[in-house]
């Protein structure tokens, strides 16, 4: 492979210049290129990489419940090469057309089980280290609970606005929007017999899809509204009208996703109150996350009104 051909084939592993952020385009996404250039020479399928990942990311947590810094930095380098293997699997997957909805599922439930990780980690080090949280040992669960409530929440509208975002840049064949319906209607046609663990990833993620639209009144109204009036002939002009409004807000999908987070998590950790890691989410995502679930749907209801006026 010569050097523009390396060009190009890294420029279509990416997902968009719309919805890249620049950390990504900087330092994990060239590493990913990397990854999966090597994967894709010995034959390493997508899922393989996202379990690596899940693996290395649960080290990782694991080492952030020492109340000792190297070992903390450790962990650190961990969560980045897991994140590396986390971009690598959707490049490797885009480069060989290897895409899949377990692919899908497994590269969304790798983050959790980073997280998980992480959240007991220092729940048991804040009760072993800290002397408030000492006289009060549940608290710090209570607090990690509701940081996973809330990051759970995050990262799920993140995702469901960049695939949305994505479903009118690139089409169906550039996005992995789905719906609940759809998903039903593959649940209800798959037996249980011989699919038993297909039929439990469904479950849990026809009810992470729906969580996702129970979020998205608005857009779920414009989404009705644009297969009864276009089908899947949707109009170029409404197509760039709304990749211009929802532009801006593909920033806050990528913070509140992966970068940012362990931005905080790590300056958490450098300062020896791995505690503030649980204040950052609940407090700053959570007052992101409303900004941008008010701002898209805002959008929607927008446009919504413009295609019924005709204006399409």
């Amino acid at each position: 492979m010569n050097l523009d051909e390396l060009k190009r084939t890294y420029k279509e592993s990416l997902k968009s210049m719309d919805t890249e952020e620049t950390i990504d385009l900087v330092f994990y996404r060239p590493i990913g290129f990397m990854w999966a250039v090597l994967c894709a020479k010995l034959g390493i399928k997508p899922n393989a990489i996202t379990i690596a990942s899940i693996f290395i990311g649960i080290a990782a947590g694991i080492l952030f419940y020492f109340d000792t810094l190297w070992i903390n930095i450790i962990g650190m380098l961990l969560l980045i090469w897991a994140n590396s293997f986390d971009s690598a699997d959707g490049q490797l997957a885009r480069m060989t057309k290897q895409y899949s909805r377990l692919g899908r599922i497994l590269d969304g439930l790798s983050g959790d089980f980073w997280f998980v990780a992480i959240y007991f980690a220092i729940c048991f080090r804040e009760n072993v280290t800290s002397e408030f949280f000492m006289s009060l040992p549940w608290l710090i669960w209570v607090v990690a609970v509701t940081a996973g409530l809330c990051h759970a929440k995050q990262a799920a509208a993140a995702d469901y606005y960049r695939q949305f975002h994505l479903y009118f840049l690139k089409g169906k064949e550039g996005s992995e929007l789905d719906s609940v319906e759809q998903l039903d209607s593959v649940y209800n046609a798959t037996p249980w017999k011989g699919n038993f663990w297909k039929k439990i990833t469904m479950f849990f993620y026809r009810n992470y899809t729906a969580n996702q639209e129970v979020l998205t009144p608005n857009m779920q109204t414009l989404r009705r509204t644009i297969r009864s009036a276009f089908g899947d002939n949707i109009p170029q002009q409404f197509r760039d009208d709304f990749r211009a409004l929802s532009r801006p807000l593909m920033k806050y999908t990528n913070w509140l996703s992966f970068n940012l987070r362990t931005i905080a998590l790590f300056c958490s950790l450098f300062a020896q109150m791995p505690w503030l890691y649980f204040a950052f989410e609940i407090v700053v995502l959570n007052a992101m996350l409303v900004y941008m679930i008010v701002r898209h749907e805002r959008i929607c209801k927008r446009l919504n009104k413009d295609i019924i006026d005709g204006k399409y």
